[in-house]
């Protein structure tokens, strides 16, 4: 028997739960399809579980900075077992959530392995779930390098999974996922070493940003090696050593964090059986409106190759919904100016294009730049005060504000706000003409000279 519904999505993250309970409130009948737990990467392995570690070491700082305020010393060592347990307690409790949300709507949710049968036919453990429209959001997952002993390494999903906090550990790559894993293990009191194959961490993001954290990085007692390239990992006795190309070694490590990248989760879905072949990479190509090569059959999130961060694949799978099932076909997800955090510490906000983008784009006369640097006034009492840094990048005579970044306390609200005032188009002229909250750190960005 073969049951049939107006719209399938396979996958149960972020993405593929706004897509189902958007079109079921439409009116559409709906079938979810996950062999996971509910939530996907964000929920269960990625940002909220970060964001908790996140906030466990940002009360460490502040601990240190309540002393230099006249506090005694309010903490003591940081119990890494039992915030795994409030952790995971809270993790099962949103997974319930997103049950509970998805009954509500109405969407069935199917709990097993999909795979197509053919373009509008989806298999899970022998029985057949039909669609007219059919959603691809199944994410993507680390990467593990293909090099000796890459075993003897953990993933960010593995990091998560660990009861005890590791001694001596080697975070391996340079991009967000790593520096955030670097800097929380750092603050939480880990020996860190974090090893890049470039001279930098954040490529891409504007050098301000990646000056500024190797600064802190390098203030905070993380280890950076730039330049390596990572040859494989040795076991001699109860150790791990990270073996670089070059021959050099780095030993004496208990954990090492493959943080190289990810890759989408495309490879067991049967895709051929739909007509769909995916890039070399094992991404699938859609247009601006989430459409794949084949009528019918769209993808959103991580495994499309854009901007793996999860309010993009939730608001592109919204306006999917709202343009199949809610008569509007304009609507579609506008990929420019998405505002992004990097949550180390200090945390990073960033929106727009880097000054490099900027000129590469408009010219470098075309573009003017301010920019400014301070001790934030929680700091005020601090003998080594951490900094924070600004950065408005301007388009052309009315200087349209094209890029907005900081690094620093606070940088993660921040920039919420101000990404709206750069999606309406605004000026460095609207920002000055903007009365000024003081004293707050948020006001340079309207007082900036």
């Amino acid at each position: 028997m073969t049951e049939h519904y107006d719209l399938l999505v396979l996958g149960g993250g972020s993405g593929g739960i706004a897509t189902a309970n958007r079109a079921s409130r439409h009116g559409a009948r709906c079938v979810l399809i996950e062999k996971g737990p509910l939530g996907g990467t964000c929920v269960n392995v990625g940002c909220v579980p970060k964001k908790l570690f996140w906030n466990a070491a940002s009360m460490r700082q502040c601990a240190q900075t309540a002393r230099d305020y006249g506090f005694a010393p309010l903490l003591g060592d940081f119990d890494w077992a039992a915030h795994k347990h409030a952790r995971d307690a809270y993790i099962r409790r949103l997974n319930g959530r997103y049950a509970a949300g998805l009954a509500d709507n109405g969407v069935t949710v199917i709990a097993g392995h999909g795979r197509f049968v053919d373009r509008r036919t989806v298999e899970v453990a022998g029985v057949h779930y039909q669609a007219d429209h059919i959603v691809v959001a199944t994410g993507s997952r680390p990467l593990v390098p293909d090099v000796p002993g890459a075993a003897w390494g953990l993933t960010s999903d593995g990091f998560f999974a660990l009861h005890a906090r590791p001694r001596k550990v080697a975070v391996v790559g340079g991009g967000y996922i790593a520096v955030e894993l670097a800097s929380v293990l750092r603050e939480l009191g880990c020996e860190v070493s974090l090893v890049m194959r470039g001279a930098y961490p954040l490529k891409g993001f504007d050098p301000m940003l990646r000056e500024g954290l190797m600064d802190a990085f390098c203030t905070a007692g993380i280890d950076l090696l730039p330049s390596r390239h990572v040859a494989g990992i040795d076991k001699p006795g109860t150790t791990l050593s990270l073996l670089y190309k070059d021959g050099e070694t780095l030993s004496g490590l208990d954990t090492v964090l493959w943080a190289v990248g990810r890759i989408p989760n495309t490879d067991a879905l049967g895709l051929d059986q739909a007509g769909l072949t995916p890039g070399t990479d094992g991404f699938i190509d859609t247009d601006l409106f989430q459409n794949t090569a084949v009528p019918g059959i769209y993808a959103i999130g991580d495994l499309t190759g854009r901007a793996a961060l999860t309010p993009v694949a939730i608001a592109a799978g919204r306006r999917l919904a709202d343009r199949l099932f809610n008569g509007e076909p304009d609507r579609r997800l506008d990929y420019d100016l998405i505002p992004t955090v990097v949550f180390t510490h200090p945390p990073i906000g960033s929106v727009g294009l880097s000054e490099p983008e900027a000129h590469e784009r408009h010219g470098r006369d075309a573009v003017k730049v301010y920019h400014t640097r301070f001790a934030p006034m929680t700091q005020a009492f601090s003998q080594e005060p951490h900094r924070t840094a600004m950065k408005l990048v301007t388009v052309g005579r009315e200087e349209r504000v094209v890029g907005l970044h900081i690094i620093g306390e606070g940088a993660d609200e921040i920039l919420q706000g101000f990404a709206v005032a750069l999606k309406m188009g605004a000026t460095k002229k609207d920002l000055d003409d903007t009365l000024a909250i003081h004293p707050t750190s948020a006001e340079e960005l309207v007082t900036m000279r």
